[in-house]
This record gives C-alpha cells, structure tokens and sequence, in this order.
C-alpha cells in the first residue's frame, strides 16, 4: 500500500520516528513543524493522508484540519493528541477528522491505524469513482433512450401521417382535410389558453378523429346521395370505432378521446353518446368548430367553397346550440391571417 503522507508536529523526534516507521512500509512522507509549513506542503502536494499534532505553537492542529478539509477534502486526517486532552481530539472528528492516535504512542499501532485508515479511504474513493461513473452511464444511457424515443416517436408520426393522407384520399378529399384541422385545432387551443403538452395531444386526436371510418364501407362513406337510417346508424360508429382502435395504442391514448367525442354538439344532440355542454372535452368542443371552419372553406362534390365571412355567420348561429359560446368567442377574436397562416391556405 503507497500514499502521500503528512506529518504535522512541532516535536522533531515525534515527526522523525513516524516517517521512519511509514516510509519502511512505502510511503511517502512529507514533514512540517508547523501548521503553516503544513498548509504550504498541502497547497503544493497531492495527500491521502494527514497526521496532524493538535497543540502546535501558532496556529494549532485543529486550524489545519479546517484548511485541508476547505483546500482538499478527500484527504483523510488523523489527528496527534495527548491522553488528557481527549475531549478536543473527540471535536475534531466533528470537524472531518477520521480518528485520532494518543501520545505516548506505539509505532505498531500507529502503522497499523495508518494502513486501516488508507484501505478505509480507498474504499471511499473507489464507491464515490463508481457512483460518478454509475451517474455518468445513466445519463448516456438516458440520452440513448431519449434519441430511440424520438426515433420511434417520429415513426409513429410519419406512419400516422401516411394512414391519414390515404383516408383523406379515400374520401376524395381535396388536400389535406386532416393537416388542416389539426391545424386549426391547436390554434384555437393556444388562443384558449390551453398548454403547449395540452396542445400536442389535441392535435394527434384532430389528425385522427376520422381514422375510425376504416370501419365503414366504401357503399356507405362514397354514397353521392344521403344516407337511409341503416346506413347512417353504421356512420355514426365511426367515432367508437376510431376510440376502440387508439386507445389500445399507448402513444395515443389521451387523443382517443378527441376522437370518441369529435361528432358532439354543445345542446347534447350529436353522437354517438348525446353528450352536452361540458361534458363534451374541450379538445372535442374545439374541434367542433375548426372542423366546420375547414369543411365550410374547402370545394365538396355538390358546391364550391364558402367565403371565410360565411363560416363567422354560422358560427354565431350556432353558438349554444352546436358550439361553445365561450369557445365561439375565442374563435371569433382570430384574424383570418392568421387562419390561413395556420393551414397554408387561403380562405
């Protein structure tokens, strides 16, 4: 076992025998009469350990103690002390001593507490190099997850994205009916105050809320004509069938809801439960209105679109009754700039 030692004592002899006896043993021993000359040996040398006399002329043992333990604090102290004086020995344990060896003393048990007092602080320094070594690979291996995470999390966004574009397309739809909406959606939601986590979640349930119409027929969800009461009785599941689908999928579960409540209406007349008022989730009430505005503003089939001044007029008609009056308000104080900025359309 090596180590840098040093030995504070004001006695000559004292510090002498204790590096004969140490230096036989491999280490490597710097002497000081002083606390002074002990505080320039530690300013200038790497320690593992310090064998400090507390009564020194000048300053005293217990005051180097304090310097090394502010200058080098893994340095392990032992402190000199003589048999009647073991009340201050005891206080500098208290100060960041390890123990403390009394005077008159035997040099085998000096050596002895010495090498104890080593392994002791290997120990330590090894336990502490692991926990930093511990704490630094859980770092890299929690930035290794994030990035897979995100990886991952990107799939899902591009797989969604695909899945999406084919429906709008089996619909004959004209651009991106659900881009838009998930759009408008998280709009309308910062307009409403709601927050940014808040936000990310509406606008995946936007993008989706038709995705259970994969469980409608092409006879049904194409028919040019209306619907007879069977078939819209099949319509009118898509909803719980697009809930069903994602909420079996972790990463979407909170948007499911959106979905299940997408059909709605604020005086509890919508589908599939006839839920009302706020019972209705906000993130459905808010769709309810940008679903209109893209619907309202887009080419169909049997007409052209409709002017942006058209959707502000419905809007208020229908405030109470198929929309939010308060959300209505939010909706109303928007700029049309910045719907179309939005979107990436023109209204």
């Amino acid at each position: 076992m090596k180590g840098n030692i040093l030995i504070a004592d004001d006695e000559d002899m004292i510090r002498e025998l204790i590096n004969i006896t140490l230096s036989k043993e491999g280490f490597t021993c710097f002497q000081a009469g002083s606390a002074e000359e002990g505080l320039d040996i530690i300013n200038s040398q790497q320690l593992d350990l310090a064998l400090l006399d507390i009564m020194m002329p000048g300053r005293s043992g217990i005051d180097l103690l304090k310097d090394i333990k502010q200058v080098t604090p893994d340095t392990t102290v032992l402190m000199i002390t003589a048999m009647n004086d073991m009340d201050t020995a005891l206080s500098c344990i208290h100060n960041g001593a390890e123990d403390y060896i009394t005077k008159p003393f035997n040099l085998d048990r000096v050596l002895l507490t010495v090498k104890n007092t080593l392994e002791k602080r290997r120990l330590v320094m090894e336990n502490k190099e692991y926990q930093a070594n511990l704490e630094l690979k859980v770092r890299e291996q929690t930035e290794v997850i994030r990035t897979v995470m995100g990886e991952i999390n990107l799939a899902y966004e591009h797989t969604l994205a695909a899945l999406i574009r084919a429906l709008d397309a089996r619909e004959k739809e004209v651009g991106s009916h659900s881009e838009r909406v998930m759009a408008y959606t998280c709009l309308l939601a910062e307009k409403a105050g709601i927050g940014a986590e808040e936000r990310i979640i509406m606008g995946k349930g936007a993008l989706l809320h038709d995705i259970g119409k994969i469980g409608v027929s092409d006879n049904i969800l194409l028919k040019p004509g209306k619907l007879d009461d069977e078939e819209w009785k099949v319509m009118r599941q898509h909803p719980k069938i697009g809930y069903d689908i994602l909420a079996g999928i972790k990463y979407f579960t909170d948007a499911a809801e959106l979905v299940l409540f997408h059909h709605e209406r604020y005086d509890g007349t919508g589908y599939p439960h006839r839920a009302a008022g706020e019972a209705i989730p906000i993130s459905a009430r808010i769709f309810s209105l940008v679903d209109t505005l893209d619907a309202m503003t887009s080419d169909r089939p049997y007409r052209k679109a409709l002017s942006f001044q058209a959707v502000l007029d419905e809007v208020v008609r229908c405030s109470g009754e198929q929309f939010d009056p308060k959300l209505v308000d939010v909706f109303l104080s928007i700029p049309k700039e910045e719907w179309e900025k939005a979107a990436g359309k023109t209204l």
